[in-house]
């Protein structure tokens, strides 16, 4: 346990993560409506929308309205994925929101055709044509990200020198060009991972690299988002992922049940009980949580917004033994 942080950062991915994948309709003053709810909870970093074609992610259809809409509030950080040069360009002529760039593989070459229709060898070069772009365009690139770092539906399991082999890639490309990067997110993006491949993954990864720091991205399709947020918190990793309420699950998966990030509120939770600092309120994050639920038009996974806080629980304890002792007084 030596490993814990004492404080970790929590990047909000639901509204981007939620609405990609959800059928709907969702409005666009809804989905504003959740970020300006989110922008109220202490999350520094929200990512609002995706910059891709509408006939491949029909839910990002209106990004450009969503993006100008909400409210910035000052000290949060607005974010937007993109995957190519027509993505950034959209992205950039918003005008208002945080961009950064990222370089980006996949671990799973499958999976990798089936999203992006490109080889290994097509990827890594792309990466530099990117780097070439955020030079153009003076993009700072701050991160890099492995998807299906811990295996995919398509392939299996994911060989470990494969991975290490990918970050130290990027991480060649990032010295090449004299990047600030400041840390690596290792995606389990078709749920495949447990508590036992974190500790293996992460920890093969800092032991060949241990000035990098690791963030992690969790899917939660069979129930080990939060059991894998803990392992990867007794490896010392202090920036995750989550998805309010639990929301989304990736279009391109190939699996029916496909589930969204690992729930923000449940890991604001878990970290809280553990002595954690996240800086979130936890209570308007669960407001913003039955927010997002309404907004769906469905229940969502996330389990602290249905049973409450301990916190809570102990404020209601406490004011009925005061309640007793007075009366038997």
């Amino acid at each position: 346990m030596s490993d814990l942080p004492k404080t970790v950062r929590i990047n909000e991915e639901g509204p981007r993560e939620g609405f990609q994948i959800e059928k709907g309709p969702i409005t666009t003053a809804q989905k504003i409506s959740l970020i300006d709810s989110l922008s109220e909870t202490g999350l520094k970093q929200i990512q609002t929308v995706s910059f891709v074609p509408a006939k491949n992610v029909p839910g990002m259809a209106d990004a450009d309205d969503v993006a100008k809409g909400f409210t910035r509030h000052p000290g949060v950080a607005y974010t937007a994925l993109w995957l190519n040069a027509r993505g950034l360009e959209r992205a950039l002529g918003i005008g208002r929101l945080d961009i950064n760039g990222t370089l980006s593989l996949c671990a799973s070459e499958s999976f990798l055709l089936r999203n992006q229709k490109r080889t290994f060898e097509e990827n890594l070069q792309a990466q530099h044509e990117m780097v070439a772009m955020y030079r153009d365009h003076n993009v700072p690139v701050v991160r890099a990200g492995l998807q299906a770092a811990f295996g995919c539906n398509f392939e299996g399991d994911i060989p470990l020198p494969r991975v290490l082999e990918m970050v130290g890639q990027m991480l060649d490309i990032g010295q090449q060009y004299e990047l600030d990067l400041q840390y690596i997110s290792l995606a389990d993006t078709m749920a495949w991972a447990t508590p036992l491949s974190i500790k293996r993954v992460v920890g093969a990864v800092r032991d060949k690299f241990p000035a990098l720091d690791i963030s992690l991205h969790l899917h939660d399709t069979r129930g080990m988002g939060i059991a894998n947020a803990y392992a990867g918190l007794e490896m010392g990793v202090a920036i995750f992922d989550g998805a309010v309420g639990g929301l989304g699950g990736c279009p391109f998966a190939a699996h029916q049940g496909a589930a969204g990030n690992v729930c923000t509120e449940d890991l604001v939770f878990m970290c809280q009980e553990m002595g954690i600092e996240t800086g979130i309120d936890l209570e308007k994050l669960i407001e913003s949580a039955l927010l997002a639920e309404q907004i769906v038009g469905h229940p969502l996974p996330g389990t602290i917004m249905k049973g409450g806080t301990l916190s809570r629980l102990r404020e209601k304890i406490r004011a009925r033994t005061s309640d007793v002792v007075a009366g038997n007084a």
